[in-house]
């Protein structure tokens, strides 16, 4: 609005839009605060009826700040920030009562993970908070204080199904117990537990059983566990991402977990609209463009959307020399019509996810859209470091349908549900 007006407005639109409204107005010879103010005034004069109360707003002499119960967090393991900017923005407002979460603190042993999660997730009034970047170890542990939700994504690299699966027998598959011993000394009222889909076939299915075995039984009352293998398709991610989680209510509190009904079931939301709409500006974080080398080029001229480097049909020049387990993602494009295929953070050539129809790898950031980061989450390190974040994370806006769920428990708010689809171990 004009400088001398009573109230300003400010409206945001982009470049190319906001450059074709001042032509048309220099054409029309009016300034834009003029014609703004000329259409806002058109659309009151029409809709005031229909949409307006006009009847006056009596304020009321005291307002009442809704009552709080906030909900202490701890991360182990804690990533770049998946889970805890999805805690961030779980909120509920029940009979003037809010119910939030709250960080206290969080661990991880990757110097880039903490810089990110600590940019990321403080906020200002959390100014006493610090990502402890730094091994676990039974000396941490018992320096960890108590908080109301112990949330945990343990390293899942002996668990997955790309590579060797030693499940317990690997260097991180022990890791876990940590967490368990963290539970003992402390008691939350809830627990959070994320791994992958593959860890339920680890050790022929004794892996997992022994996981939450130990997690049922940890603590001075025991929880009571609802386990679930999410497909965060289902949930409107834009990315066929299956994840094991654990939700475990202490059973003195007399309260049942129950998984959200699923918001998309027949209706995914597919990777191009994820990473096109809206485009990701020129000077975006994490947005820089990996230099393919000629014979990816090559290949990928011959790849369709869809198709990888065993189901396109290649030049005898063109195809990999691979003996023995062929990896559906190899050089595989997205179809720009479904959710994208799972996003790893490490692998060598031809697992960095392909665009649909430029000969290129993703960049991260549009790896990171497809996790549902938000354009200013700023991931620190390399580009193979900040890659290596993105896929170790978990989808944000996934997660969020989970803790809110957490936070409807509590304030025993009914909810859609759906059953467990986990099968006996």
């Amino acid at each position: 609005m004009d400088n001398d007006s009573n109230s300003k407005f400010q409206f945001r639109l982009s470049n190319e839009l906001a450059q074709d409204f001042k032509l048309a107005c220099i054409q029309l010879g009016v300034k834009p605060s003029e014609k703004l103010r000329d259409l806002m005034t058109l659309f009151l004069e029409k809709y005031e009826n229909e949409f307006l109360n006009k009847e006056p707003y009596v304020f009321p002499n005291i307002v009442k700040k809704p009552k709080v119960n906030e909900f202490t967090i701890g991360e182990m393991y804690c990533g770049p920030g998946g889970i805890a900017l999805a805690a961030k923005k779980s909120k509920l407002l029940v009979k003037g009562k809010k119910y939030c979460f709250k960080h206290v603190w969080a661990t991880d042993n990757h110097q880039d993970t903490c810089m990110t999660f600590q940019t990321n997730i403080p906020t200002k009034r959390d100014k006493d908070f610090k990502v402890i970047c730094d091994d676990i170890g039974e000396n941490l542990v018992n320096k960890l204080p108590y908080v109301d939700g112990f949330l945990y994504g343990f390293p899942c690299n002996d668990f997955s199904n790309v590579g060797e699966t030693k499940g317990l027998d690997g260097n991180y598959g022990p890791l876990y117990s940590y967490g368990v011993k963290y539970i003992n000394k402390n008691n939350p009222k809830f627990i959070f537990a994320e791994n992958v889909s593959g860890i339920s076939s680890a050790n022929s299915g004794s892996a997992f059983k022994k996981i939450l075995d130990e997690l049922m039984n940890a603590g001075k009352h025991g929880y009571e566990l609802t386990t679930h293998l999410y497909k965060f398709e289902e949930y409107g991610i834009p990315q066929a991402r299956h994840r094991y989680i654990v939700v475990g209510i202490r059973k003195d509190l007399k309260l049942k977990f129950k998984i959200p009904k699923p918001t998309t079931l027949n209706r995914f939301k597919n990777c191009k609209d994820a990473i096109t709409e809206p485009p990701i500006n020129s000077d975006c974080p994490n947005h820089d463009f990996t230099k393919q080398s000629t014979n990816v080029i090559k290949r990928l001229k011959h790849i369709k959307p869809g198709e990888n480097a065993w189901t396109a049909d290649l030049p005898e020049n063109l195809k990999l020399n691979v003996k023995g387990a062929k990896l559906s993602m190899i050089y595989k494009r997205l179809d720009p019509q479904k959710p994208s295929y799972t996003i790893t953070g490490s692998g060598g050539g031809g697992t960095h996810v392909y665009h649909w129809i430029e000969n290129r790898a993703l960049t991260n950031r549009e790896r990171a859209r497809l996790q549902t980061f938000p354009d200013d989450f700023i991931f620190h390190g390399s580009k193979e470091s900040v890659r290596r974040q993105i896929g170790m994370a978990v989808p944000v806006d996934g997660v969020r349908y989970i803790l809110e769920a957490i936070l409807k428990t509590f304030a025993e708010v009914e909810y859609e549900s759906i059953e467990s689809n986990l099968k006996d171990l």
